[in-house]
């Protein structure tokens, strides 16, 4: 079966690399594309930047005028803390080479798009979670609270989505923008990709900003600099791809006679648990938002003839341990207290205390 190209182009993308892939060799001098990769061998990271410079060339991949950075780490899906760290090194050096002014003090603000109750669709939000936010702190004590004379001040945001809003995701920033006036907006969202070698290996930075929903073909307000006058940088990582690329792969062709399957999205099954470090080797498993499973060196024990604690209980006191904060945490609803030397206080009374060791009776 002879399968032209132009079938393919149809399975959408937010990856400014396949969209470069998918015109084939045979336009491998398109006018208007500058096309740059580079590969650390060290990390094992291939980067691509294709910067679309003309509107002919913007028209011919489907994909508005500026720069895409590609970071491809095959094994950026394993739970390897060093290489983790190894990946946000080079991934702060490409948002530095893309960003306006970078060495200039300015106001970030940072937007979380998605749906954090869908896990394929909660990057955004996920991302804005782990952030560390200070303009609130600069803006009242100055950054003499953070013993610094220069930094950024970063804000946050996330927006949720219509169908709880009621209001556009654009319309919302538009509005924060007015009040809190950042000098650029940096927006994180889940994106769609052309192949499941892409799923979640992948991070695309980009100058254009972003149309939310487009790689699911859910079109909404676009979030760029012509729309909230200011820089916009977009961040992403394909959680989701088009059904039809799996049949393609699987047969080793790209059939033109599945298009019904163009409007149907898959995302891997791993996308479905969540490990966060949560401490100093202190680790959780998340299912739909939910703590399922926590992992440390050390236990938390009842104290003698009291109850077993419960779970949530155990998580708060590990999390404030393994984090070196003692004092009060909540916990379902309970006001607990964690001392220096471990011991879980409720009203009191100690409960239970956390140890390396258990020794039972015999």
């Amino acid at each position: 079966m002879d399968i032209g190209m132009e079938s393919w182009s149809n399975v959408r993308t937010d990856l400014a690399l396949e969209a470069r892939e998918s015109v084939g060799e045979s336009e491998s001098g398109l006018h208007g594309v500058a096309v740059e990769e580079r590969y650390d061998e060290e990390s094992d990271v291939h980067i691509t930047r294709v910067v679309i410079e003309t509107k002919n060339g913007a028209r011919a991949l489907g994909k508005p005028m500026g720069t895409y950075i590609t970071l491809e780490a095959p094994a950026m899906t394993e739970p390897e803390e060093d290489y983790h760290q190894e990946i946000s090194g080079i991934l702060a050096e490409e948002i530095r080479s893309i960003l306006p002014n970078p060495d200039k003090e300015q106001s970030i603000l940072v937007v979380g798009l998605g749906n954090r109750e869908v896990t394929a669709d909660s990057l955004g939000p996920n991302v804005v979670d782990n952030l560390f936010v200070n303009r609130h702190i600069v803006m009242e004590y100055g950054k003499v609270a953070y013993n610094r004379t220069k930094m950024h001040l970063v804000s946050s945001l996330v927006p949720g989505v219509m169908a709880k809003t009621g209001m556009e995701s654009a319309e919302i920033i538009k509005g924060v923008i007015g009040e809190t006036k950042p000098d650029q907006v940096i927006v994180i969202d889940a994106l769609a990709a052309r192949s499941t070698k892409r799923l979640n290996r992948t991070i695309q930075i980009t100058n254009t900003g972003i149309h939310p929903g487009s790689g699911v073909g859910n079109h909404r307000n676009a979030i760029t600099e012509e729309t909230l006058h200011i820089p916009v940088l977009a961040l992403g990582v394909p959680t989701v791809v088009d059904a039809a690329t799996i049949v393609g792969d699987a047969m080793g062709e790209r059939p033109a006679t599945l298009k019904e399957l163009n409007n149907m999205y898959v995302t891997s099954k791993d996308v479905d648990y969540q490990v966060t470090q949560e401490g100093t080797d202190f680790y959780s498993l998340s299912s739909d938002g939910e703590v399922i499973a926590i992992a440390y060196k050390d236990i938390v024990n009842a104290e003698d003839g009291m109850d077993e604690l419960p779970f949530a209980v155990k998580h708060g006191a590990l999390a404030a341990y393994s984090n070196e904060k003692t004092g009060a945490f909540e916990a379902d609803g309970t006001e607990y207290e964690l001392d220096d030397a471990g011991n879980i206080i409720e009203n009191g009374q100690v409960v239970g205390y956390i140890s390396r060791f258990v020794v039972q009776s015999k």
